[in-house]
């Protein structure tokens, strides 16, 4: 609980939610009819209403970017750390959008929504989705909005690939994109985490084909397996080295599966508390989407010509020790976008927290992200 909200936080914030009638034909080929987007806002839109960022979030992010809920939340929003009065997003000077991307569990249309055909569930019936629907469906939540183009739109990991994509789809839309800690698509070894984790969840007994929530029922162990796995991955050897080592709770060795060590203890307890906050149907189909994600492959796999229409400036960010995503797969996009003579800036930010860097306010980062918004604010003063 925050004793007092701090002077550089967008405060205490609501979520707000649009109401989509006009039917959104999926990639899949299914068409949605209607659907519901959460959303926050932080800042205000100008007059010209040019100062518009969009934030993309990742995996199991949220609509919930910055500031308090109410003064009794434990934590603000998942990117507080570059969201607020004179941080790198400044919201003195920027009007801030942040969504619950649609497939969502935390208040937009998805699988655990109520499919207005049936009136019962949507679960397993759900059509998937991917980055290109996402854009689509954000697109709409713009026109809604009256921001017809954004300064900039941000995101880190599946985040960035949304940012890049929106380059791609909507090139006249956007005047920046801000790519941190992503890839132009998953490697194959990305793809096999990301299986481990649908088979853990889908072979949980209580998972029911997708239809738990009929039967009363939670995939608890599967959903809590997924997460371990996906926690392993966004941290460094050397990150959990220095957090946990190879310290026990308990002194000598118990012979025994309960818990020993704190990295142990570590990994039960984010899994236990995911399991409170997410839903399985959505995990399985924001992977599936993290899967499909290759603009190349409509392009013989070249990069450079998938990446042709874009017309704005590019900042891509990595970090050293991120080995999901590495430096090398951001490498792929500036080189991509570099024969494509797109104006690009890169920076790899020497970090040991692994993926999970791009959510941190790391001095070298925060200072290049910082640097980029600054002259994007040069920009907008400049046409006003």
């Amino acid at each position: 609980m925050p004793k007092d909200i701090p002077s550089n936080s967008v405060g205490l914030v609501s979520p707000q939610k649009a109401s989509f009638d006009t039917p959104l034909d999926l990639v899949s080929g299914k068409t949605l009819p209607g659907f519901e987007l959460v959303y926050e806002t932080y800042g205000q839109l100008n007059p010209q209403k040019s100062n518009a960022v969009l934030i993309c979030h990742a995996l199991s992010g949220d609509h919930h970017a910055a500031g308090f809920h109410s003064m009794e939340d434990k934590k603000p929003g998942w990117w507080d750390s570059a969201i607020g009065p004179g941080k790198p997003i400044d919201t003195d000077h920027f009007f801030v959008v942040c969504l619950n991307n649609l497939g969502g569990c935390n208040g937009s249309t998805g699988p655990a929504s109520i499919n207005a055909a049936t009136g019962d569930i949507w679960g397993p019936e759900f059509p998937f989705v991917t980055v290109k629907d996402w854009v689509h469906s954000q697109a709409m939540l713009a026109d809604l909005l009256g921001v017809e183009q954004w300064a900039a739109v941000v995101g880190g990991s599946l985040g960035g690939m949304q940012a890049l994509q929106w380059s791609i789809q909507l090139p006249h839309r956007l005047r920046n994109c801000i790519v941190v800690g992503s890839a132009p698509k998953l490697s194959a070894q990305n793809i096999a985490f990301n299986e481990v984790a649908r088979q853990a969840i889908r072979t949980d007994p209580n998972f029911f084909d997708g239809r738990y929530k009929q039967q009363k029922a939670v995939p608890a162990t599967g959903l809590k397996l997924a997460r371990m796995l996906g926690h392993l991955t966004y941290l460094s050897d050397d990150a959990m080295k220095h957090k946990f080592g190879r310290q026990q709770r308990t002194s000598g060795y118990r012979f025994d599966y309960d818990v020993e060590f704190e990295v142990e203890s570590y990994l039960r307890y984010q899994g236990e508390q995911f399991v409170h906050r997410f839903d399985a149907n959505t995990y399985l189909l924001m992977t599936k989407a993290l899967d499909y994600f290759d603009p190349a492959s409509e392009h013989n796999d070249n990069l450079t010509e998938a990446l042709s229409p874009a017309q704005c400036n590019f900042l891509v960010v990595s970090f050293t020790s991120d080995w999901r995503f590495s430096p090398e797969r951001s490498k792929e996009i500036v080189k991509s976008l570099i024969e494509a003579r797109k104006q690009v800036s890169y920076a790899e930010v020497e970090a040991n927290h692994g993926h999970d860097a791009f959510l941190m306010p790391i001095p070298h980062y925060m200072q290049v992200f910082s640097a980029h918004m600054k002259q994007i604010i040069k920009e907008l003063n400049h046409a006003s």
